[in-house]
């Protein structure tokens, strides 16, 4: 029987268009080893390893008369090399030209009539770098069925590839027939499903969205409830466009704990993480990006947040066997001048939010420890709850992700930073990604190219705005 897609996957399907491609990618950066690295051998480490992910040889495939969501199917005429690309910058290429690159290559709408994902291989990176950029479509990547292919792309060998070749053979892509008798066994087990299937079009798919949290419960689930005030006006949210921007920033995962470890003390009740770290430091670029924009910025002006945390419910057997995401809306102080208070009004917040329904935050040792190099299938995790819910409800989308803190591999080269893309959502015009690894914490800026050309000052304010954590004194309580 055909593997149907859920209709969260079939409405990212269906919603997307030109200006809102429903991508999720990172960005991998590697030092070349002694014995190089090259086309043939991304070519084969994949080879070996999509076997891990054989949702990447699978494709789309339509029901007649849309009697129900669209099922996968192997791509019996399934071609690596025509996933697997290769690109290069003029050397020695630096960072602000792999950030053009990113920004042309993530837009550009994917190959419906083909396994829903690209491989780019970039050359000629200074410093004797290379980059791979991935590719996936958001229906890929469920995190129960399907894990985002970064996180068997690399492993802690040191040595080089293991992977063992297995044989492939598709099976036979089901007859119209078949899929329409697989569609009415499907309505007879559960008829609501046709109700939701046969109202037909993207303006039944549109009403759909909104129940999505309980279809897909087994995978996310929203923790805060709102009230019914929508988020801030902010120039964050605009009309966009195809075109996008990208920002990589890289940061000192020390200097997050030092300022945890300073000004998480004192009076404050509420444990101060580095999450609650990394949200302040986006405060402070916040703050300082609208000032130099010239937007008005008052005391009480604040940044809504959506914010993807992996918690856990209750200790005992009956507790789920691993995390969940949830989500965390965070009214971010940007109006507050003191860095001190924006890291304690944030903490505060997030504490409320974690703590509701006897959930805990997931350590980010326990996240590590997942099977894998696992941030970009948990940035794609998050950023398909960003896409369940009203966009009316944050002005932005915030993944953090904590990644290992020992080196990983992609055949014998050593990754040295990971930037994450998150797609934008009608009406958003940024998010931001970022995963901590071995020693450093790496953000990527993903922008409408028209509504933010000054997406590069907001990454400055980035480092700006850790620099004032690091110095700034330890506050009082009100």
């Amino acid at each position: 029987m055909a593997d149907r897609l859920s209709t969260l996957d079939t409405s990212f399907l269906r919603l997307e268009d030109a200006a809102t491609p429903m991508h999720v990618g990172s960005v991998l950066v590697f030092d070349v080893p002694e014995g190089g690295f090259d086309y043939e051998n991304l070519v084969s480490l994949i080879s070996a390893r999509i076997a891990y992910v054989p949702r990447y040889r699978q494709r789309v495939k339509e029901v007649p008369v849309g009697l129900a969501n669209p099922v996968w199917v192997d791509d019996t005429a399934f071609d690596l090399t025509y996933h697997v690309r290769r690109s290069a910058l003029p050397r020695p290429g630096s960072d602000e030209q792999l950030e053009e690159l990113v920004a042309r290559i993530l837009p550009r709408p994917l190959d419906r009539s083909r396994p829903l994902w690209e491989i780019y291989l970039v050359e000629g990176l200074a410093d004797d770098r290379f980059a791979i950029i991935t590719k996936s479509h958001h229906s890929l990547v469920d995190g129960v069925h399907g894990v985002d292919i970064g996180n068997v792309l690399v492993d802690g060998n040191e040595s080089g590839a293991d992977g063992v070749q297995a044989a492939w053979r598709p099976r036979s892509e089901p007859t119209a027939a078949e899929l329409l008798v697989g569609a009415l066994a499907d309505v007879v087990r559960t008829p609501s499903q046709l109700v939701e299937t046969v109202r037909g079009g993207i303006e039944d798919v549109t009403s759909t969205v909104g129940k999505v949290a309980a279809v897909a419960g087994d995978v996310v689930s929203v923790l805060a409830r709102l009230s019914a005030r929508p988020a801030p006006t902010s120039p964050l949210n605009a009309s966009i466009g195809r075109a996008r921007r990208y920002v990589m920033v890289g940061t000192d995962l020390d200097d997050y704990r030092a300022v945890r470890s300073r000004l998480g003390q004192g009076s404050f009740a509420e444990e101060v993480t580095i999450n609650d770290v990394v949200l302040a430091t986006v405060a402070g670029a916040f703050r300082s990006w609208l000032l130099t924009r010239g937007e008005p910025v008052y005391p009480g002006t604040t940044v809504r947040a959506l914010v993807p945390v992996s918690v856990r419910s209750g200790d005992g057997e009956d507790a789920p066997p691993g995390p969940e995401i949830v989500a965390c809306f965070v009214d971010l102080p940007v109006g507050e001048p003191k860095p001190s208070m924006r890291l304690h009004q944030i903490a505060f917040s997030m504490r409320q939010q974690t703590a509701a329904g006897g959930r805990r935050a997931v350590s980010a040792e326990a996240l590590t420890g997942i099977s894998g190099f696992a941030p970009p299938t948990m940035h794609a995790l998050g950023a398909r709850l960003g896409g369940m819910v009203s966009r009316r409800m944050h002005n932005v989308v915030i993944t953090n992700v904590p990644g290992p803190q020992t080196p990983r591999y992609a055949d014998g080269a050593q990754l040295v930073a990971t930037y994450p893309v998150t797609p934008l959502g009608a009406g958003q015009a940024l998010s931001i990604g970022l995963t901590s690894y071995d020693g450093g914490v790496y953000y990527g800026l993903y922008a409408d190219r028209d509504a933010l050309p000054d997406a590069d000052v907001l990454g400055r304010g980035l480092v700006d705005a850790l620099q004032e954590l690091l110095d700034a004194p330890r506050a009082r309580a009100r």
